[in-house]
């Protein structure tokens, strides 16, 4: 990924320093085990510890020899290491380094994510409460339909990313996974303890079974589950940006002191960064189809998910660190703007109100056909006519006054009373406690 979005905590893990530093851990660690199950001298693993060392200058210089990566690697390390070197490797294949390894850089990669996404439920939560009772105009097909609250859009954001965190901590558990099993999975050359030895020592759980890989469908869960995660993103950042347009502007990106919008128009402030995690979030879907594709493989093994993991997990699990950390300052500082809301609310001068209208009607007896016709034709009129308001052309209509009063039809037009249950709906979600 490019230096643009990649933060330097999530980088690290995905630089040749720390995946040639844990190859070599597990190395040492299988030599290690071998050596308390006897099968070498402890002191050649003593000698092996004391000088196995690599350089990455070196590593990519004999690949262009040997064309193989862990070749020129075990190479290298050889160098440094001498004669006990012949330990290193033993019974092994180049996927038991890459895919346990793999799993580790998954596994701390995925840890740094949920750690931002419990971030943003926190920060969500804090949003919601704080503007609960802040009544907006509710949407539906881009329409105003009926009020709800502000509040409301957080709490619903929240709860889809306290269901991204259940499904990032199963992802994490499914990557969470080893394998020094050899050449086809046999383990013919090499005890299936030195495989539980070297997943205990670096975190991981051995695959109950793996060919000379760990299974694909693994991965491709985690990258959908970050893509997952990412749509969640990309759906408040939709929303933001749709709040944010000028007709309407009941929410606006924070916008810091010197910043620039535009470079042709100085009075510009566009909602850049919503639009930057858009535009992210189709890089991590495409991401995912990807992964879905290395799931078949031919028979115990090939090489071509290989060159495909080496672009799309490092790429999705940067970028999507990148995106959490714009949102959780997105929504944190994001400015409301409660006026306004209360202005587009009131733009349909009254028809948002035509559904309580109809039901208090249906009450009093009459049919709801009836009662949709009664409300539709004033709706109708108001629609047409920008001098008109629904309540007035109800308090006008004899049809309507011989069922409603025109104390009973001021009481309908409170918006505030359309929210009566978001106390409810608040105490089993964002009120909740653990």
């Amino acid at each position: 990924m490019i230096e643009r979005y990649t933060r330097p905590e999530m980088g690290k893990i995905w630089e040749d320093e720390f995946k040639f530093s844990t190859w070599l851990q597990i190395e040492i660690l299988a030599c290690e085990a071998r050596a308390i199950m006897g099968e070498i001298p402890m002191k050649d693993v003593d000698v092996i510890k004391q000088k196995a060392k690599f350089e990455i200058k070196r590593i990519l210089e004999i690949e262009e020899t040997t064309k193989h990566d862990v070749i020129a690697f075990l190479t290298n390390v050889a160098e440094y290491v001498g004669p006990e070197s012949r330990h290193i490797h033993y019974g092994m294949t180049s996927s038991d380094i890459l895919d346990t390894t793999l799993s580790y850089q998954m596994k701390k990669a995925g840890e740094l994510l949920l750690a931002s996404l419990i971030e943003l439920k926190g920060i969500l939560r804090s949003r919601a409460i704080e503007h609960k009772h802040s009544v907006c105009i509710g949407r539906s097909h881009g329409i105003h339909a009926e009020p709800t609250s502000m509040g409301l859009k957080f709490a619903l954001w929240f709860e889809e990313t306290k269901r991204n965190i259940k499904r990032l901590q199963d992802a994490i558990n499914q990557i969470s996974v080893g394998q020094i099993s050899g050449a086809v999975g046999t383990f013919e050359h090499l005890s299936p303890k030195v495989e539980e030895y070297v997943c205990e020592k670096i975190g991981l759980i051995p695959a109950p079974v793996s060919t000379q890989v760990i299974q694909r469908d693994r991965h491709a869960h985690f990258l959908s589950t970050l893509a997952i995660i990412s749509a969640t993103l990309e759906k408040i950042a939709i929303e933001i940006r749709h709040l944010q347009r000028t007709e309407v502007l009941e929410a606006e990106e924070y916008f810091s002191k010197g910043q620039k919008g535009s470079s042709a128009m100085p009075h510009k402030r566009n909602p850049i960064i919503s639009e930057r995690i858009a535009g992210l979030a189709r890089l991590l879907r495409s991401n995912s189809i990807a992964a879905l594709e290395n799931v078949a493989l031919w028979h115990e093994r090939d090489i071509s998910h290989s060159s495909v993991e080496r672009i799309i997990v490092p790429d999705s699990c940067i970028v999507l660190d990148y995106m959490l950390d714009l949102m959780n300052k997105l929504v944190k500082n994001l400015l409301i703007y409660p006026e306004n809301m209360m202005k587009n609310l009131n733009l349909t001068r009254g028809l948002i109100f035509s559904q309580t209208v109809m039901l208090r009607l249906v009450e009093k007896g009459i049919t709801r056909e009836e009662a949709y016709r009664l409300v539709q034709t004033p709706a109708m009129d108001v629609w047409a006519d920008s001098n008109k308001n629904l309540k007035d052309e109800l308090m006008k209509s004899d049809e309507v006054g011989k069922y409603l009063s025109e104390t009973e039809i001021n009481e309908i037009f409170d918006p505030k009373k359309m929210l009566k249950n978001v106390d409810y709906i608040f105490k089993r979600s964002v009120e909740q406690t653990g």
